[in-house]
């Protein structure tokens, strides 16, 4: 191997600051998606399983404690809790920036654990992350910021176009690809940010508080938009301190606190509910 193309397996190590990887320059010499070593799960398969997972920081903090949880392929799955309740770190640990101190993760019927260090970039490519701040590029179109997610790994550009095209329908954005985020609500940047998760076709998408940022009617109709993506098959996990988008859409809801599960719940409210008495 060259030392350019070793340069190009060695991607920025989070998934959660895509800024380094939009920033590169685009690259002839990187290898095309299909060599990840995943194969997709089947409908009601596991997508991501937790397995005894400890989480332990150098300062001595336990961030996580014990967790055990499988997440199927096609679910919608609300995160929840406060802050420092171990949100962050759960979805961390799907691409890899953080690994358990103690137990396992499985994205895909993975041990991640185990895939070397420049199989890493392959995995993340076949994860979406929307995140709070939208984090598009300023100085590029609606079009460009999305093409430029596919340009940077290596994808022939016959097949950006059509694959660009499709991504910003998806979000309701096709008339608007022309815009820079600046001409945009931010309703609308944030569409781009999903189109841009969505533009490799992942297996998993991950909102990051993706409404944190917006008023309550864009922040619904940007529910509804991962609603749908949702029902088209993509497993979507979203970490939200928005607790009527929760008690509305009554989705599977995992309460986190202090590193723990503290509740599972499927078609389940931000707030557990009191038992009926009789």
């Amino acid at each position: 191997m060259t030392d350019s193309e070793e340069e190009i397996l060695d991607e920025p190590a989070s998934l959660l600051d895509p800024k380094p990887i939009l920033e590169r320059e685009v690259s002839p010499l990187a290898p095309p998606l299909e060599t990840l070593p995943i194969v997709e799960a089947p409908p009601g398969q596991p997508m991501v399983e937790y397995l005894s997972v400890n989480l332990t920081y150098p300062n001595g903090v336990q961030a996580l404690k014990d967790v055990n949880l499988v997440v199927k392929k096609g679910e919608f799955v609300f995160l929840v809790g406060s802050t420092g309740s171990g949100k962050s770190s759960l979805l961390k640990m799907i691409h890899r920036e953080l690994e358990p101190t103690t137990g396992a993760v499985y994205v895909d019927r993975q041990d991640i654990s185990e895939l070397k260090k420049h199989q890493i970039p392959y995995l993340r490519r076949k994860l979406g992350v929307i995140f709070q701040d939208f984090r598009v590029l300023p100085h590029k179109t609606a079009y460009e910021n999305v093409a430029f997610a596919l340009e940077v790994t290596g994808v022939h550009h016959r097949y950006i176009r059509p694959r660009v095209r499709r991504a910003l329908e998806l979000v309701s954005l096709s008339e608007k690809s022309h815009r820079l985020p600046g001409e945009m609500s931010g309703g609308e940047q944030q569409r781009v940010a999903i189109a841009r998760a969505l533009v490799n076709e992942p297996v998993l998408l991950i909102g990051d508080e993706p409404t944190g940022n917006l008023d309550p009617d864009t922040s619904w109709d940007i529910m509804q938009t991962l609603s749908q993506i949702n029902a088209s098959g993509t497993t979507v996990m979203v970490a939200t301190h928005n607790s009527q988008i929760v008690d509305v859409m009554r989705k599977r809801v995992l309460v986190m606190q202090r590193g723990t599960l503290l509740r599972d719940e499927e078609r389940g409210r931000y707030t557990a509910q009191p038992e009926a008495r009789g």
